[in-house]
């Protein structure tokens, strides 16, 4: 009797991918189909991930849903993906092609050569990959090469995930920053509000409070800065009258005006080399510079007229 799943708020799927249906190289998004635990047929999983293959195991949660046209699909909230374990896990997954140089063929080769060690042996013992029939040193590079860049695709999901970030952003955060996902995130969180569609500075600065950054660290203080302007002018020059940014950077910051105002001085007097804070009666502020720093007009690109907000 075939077993049915069952609608839940927040469930829990843990399986190995049997087939890759569809994946969105550009969000993510992707429809897999499942050998869960207690279920007799393959599961379709709906969800988002940065990399995904046949063989891998995943572990999902999210619930249940009846599609229209689909029928009933697991629609994954959070989406975990680790490399196989088990010999017909790691046979698809090194068949599935997300190996360079690995095909259904040298995926049988490779397994009656290493058994569940395969992956031990390509990570630490890379030349004895050349004992296997078939494999010389230009395979052998592109398989070791493909295995690392993998790697580093899990252990940048597993970073975002551990600091609260959902699996739908952690795509668009690894699309957009590629390997440098973790050092972008520990240096400055605060610009994947300005690089990412979707993430604005609440977003950015609740991860950056589970990264460990102080209220009032000067790097969250330029954030609100930027925060504080009007969407309109996100892509302009333009000058803030001094007045109103304490009072904005206040509610955005989570400070007290006497704090806004100490921290915005203490700011605007310091040098960060192209982007030179100035306090005076305006802000000149450059939308294209990298830390969002208000600039003095000396440093202003020719062509752009700066604009004077109302209060």
């Amino acid at each position: 009797m075939k077993t049915q799943p069952h609608p839940s708020d927040r469930e829990v799927l843990a399986g190995l991918v049997g087939r890759v249906t569809y994946q969105n190289a550009e969000n993510g998004f992707c429809v897999i189909r499942v050998k869960a635990r207690s279920h007799r047929d393959l599961v379709t999983v709906v969800g988002h991930a940065a990399t995904i293959a046949a063989g891998e195991w995943i572990t999902a949660s999210g619930d249940w849903v009846n599609d229209r046209t689909h029928g009933q699909q697991f629609r994954a909230r959070f989406l975990k993906t680790s490399e196989p374990t088990s010999v017909e896990g790691i046979e698809k997954y090194l068949a599935s092609g997300m190996i360079r140089g690995i095909g259904p063929t040298y995926a049988k080769k490779l397994l009656r050569a290493f058994g569940e060690k395969v992956f031990e042996v390509i990570e630490t013992q890379a030349d004895r990959l050349r004992e296997v029939g078939g494999i010389g040193p230009v395979r052998a590079a592109r398989i070791v090469t493909a295995w690392a860049e993998q790697k580093a695709v899990r252990e940048i999901m597993v970073f975002l995930h551990s600091h609260g970030v959902g699996t739908a952003r952690a795509v668009r955060i690894f699309k957009t920053y590629g390997a440098d996902a973790i050092q972008v995130m520990t240096e400055n969180p605060y610009r994947l509000a300005r690089d990412i569609r979707g993430i604005g500075f609440k977003t950015a600065d609740a991860m950056a409070m589970k990264l460990g950054i102080e209220k009032t660290a000067m790097v969250r203080v330029r954030a609100g800065i930027w925060a504080s302007k009007p969407p309109r002018l996100l892509h302009e020059w333009h000058r803030v009258p001094m007045p109103p940014v304490p009072r904005r950077l206040g509610p955005h910051c989570d400070l007290n005006p006497n704090d806004s105002q100490e921290l915005l001085e203490h700011a605007c007097n310091q040098d960060y080399g192209d982007c030179r804070w100035r306090i005076g009666r305006c802000l000149c502020i450059c939308a294209e510079s990298q830390c969002g720093a208000p600039m003095s007009p000396s440093v202003r690109p020719s062509g752009f007229l700066p604009i004077r907000l109302r209060r």
